[in-house]
């Protein structure tokens, strides 16, 4: 079994499946995905996230708020968040962190909600799923500050050795998408190579960055296969099992997750 360990259900280009989300589901379970994370990037998704997680039985969802997301003035309350994450089926924080490439001039109100998002972490003890660019030492800085008990994710990894062997020091995993098949991305292929196996999760984050052979067209959560794929013969490994480590990882990683198997 694979999870799509990072995907927008919600927000789907659902064209090449008749405008349905059952069947794209049943389309990536036709290729061996048996479990979805779909994940909230701001208020506005929030009740969709959940109302989806609770709809179908292998889907789980997570509460945030996007740094790219962010409204000056309207920024996330603490007790929002804690409100929001009390629910059964949400089983993480986030997606937050920081984009400083797109807003480099919004860093402060990102690192300001940055940091409630970690300090829900600490309340809940849900794992936090985190996005950067171009932002290593300010994120590294938080995630050290923050002193989390328990793990947490960098999700759609894009970044360099070095910063993620600084995650992986503070205990985190780390996440990979389609990126890694594209054909410029051999540092990141480096990376990937060298991730300790049972720290390694996969995604799609569909429906954005489709992997190769479907870059340029709308990403799905059935197209965690090709990464899956690739990431494994990368590796040196058989997909089986590359797909039951990366599986147990994120049993572990995600504890409160409805996994069936």
């Amino acid at each position: 079994m694979l999870v799509d360990s990072h995907c927008h259900l919600d927000r789907l280009d659902l064209g090449a499946h008749d405008g349905s989300l059952d069947k794209a589901l049943d389309a990536a379970r036709a290729r061996g995905v048996g479990h979805f994370l779909c994940i909230g990037v701001s208020a506005d998704n929030a009740a969709a996230v959940k109302h989806l997680a609770e709809r179908y039985a292998d889907v789980d969802c997570s509460i945030g708020v996007h740094p790219l997301d962010l409204e000056p003035g309207a920024e996330p309350a603490l007790d929002w968040l804690l409100r929001e994450l009390n629910h059964p089926r949400v089983v993480a924080i986030g997606e937050t962190g920081l984009d400083y490439h797109y807003e480099p001039e919004a860093a402060e109100r990102q690192q300001q909600s940055f940091r409630l998002h970690l300090e829900a972490a600490k309340v809940t003890g849900k794992p936090v799923i985190v996005h950067t660019r171009e932002a290593r030492a300010d994120t590294l800085a938080l995630l050290r500050e923050a002193a989390l008990p328990q793990a947490g994710v960098l999700h759609c990894f894009t970044e360099d050795w070095e910063m993620a062997r600084a995650a992986l020091d503070i205990g985190f995993y780390i996440s990979l998408s389609g990126i890694v098949t594209f054909r410029n991305a051999e540092a990141l292929r480096d990376v990937a190579r060298k991730v300790p196996a049972d720290r390694l999760l996969v995604e799609t984050d569909s429906p954005y960055l489709a992997p190769v052979p479907h870059r340029g067209k709308p990403n799905l959560p059935q197209y965690v296969r090709e990464v899956a794929e690739f990431m494994a013969e990368l590796r040196g490994v058989s997909f089986e099992e590359f797909a039951v480590q990366t599986t147990a990882n994120f049993r572990r990683l995600f504890p409160l997750a409805h996994l069936t198997e």
